[in-house]
């Protein structure tokens, strides 16, 4: 039930670094959609946060931890006051579908108005 995303011609990506991708034969890809665009693949100052955070602890945010209120706080500490709560999501889809059922359910309407 899961179709690849370039049916007719699919890529097999295999590795990647910065804003490029590299398919099987080394093939040199721009990466447009991969949510790269503010520090690329491999960066390193990413990889060594990501290597002492899972370290640490290597999980989701089910459970209570510190570093998550932080995060939080420091984060509403820009914004406007009204803006004072966080939902932590793992993907854009998830934000998206967060702020769907959101507005529904203070709403109370289910319609939705997209555009392509």
């Amino acid at each position: 039930s899961c179709k690849v995303f370039f049916a007719k011609d699919p890529l097999k990506i295999v590795r990647a670094q910065g804003q490029y991708m590299f398919d099987e034969k080394g093939e040199r890809y721009l990466d447009c959609i991969n949510n790269v665009a503010h520090v690329g693949h491999s960066h390193p100052d990413v990889i060594k946060a990501a290597t002492k955070q899972m370290e640490l602890l290597n999980t989701n945010s089910r459970f209570l931890h510190d570093n998550l209120v932080q995060y939080a706080q420091r984060l509403t500490a820009t914004l406007p006051e009204k803006l004072s709560v966080c939902y932590f999501v793992n993907s854009g889809s998830e934000a998206n579908d967060l702020a769907l059922r959101l507005a529904r359910q203070y709403h109370g309407h289910q319609d939705v108005i997209t555009l392509e």
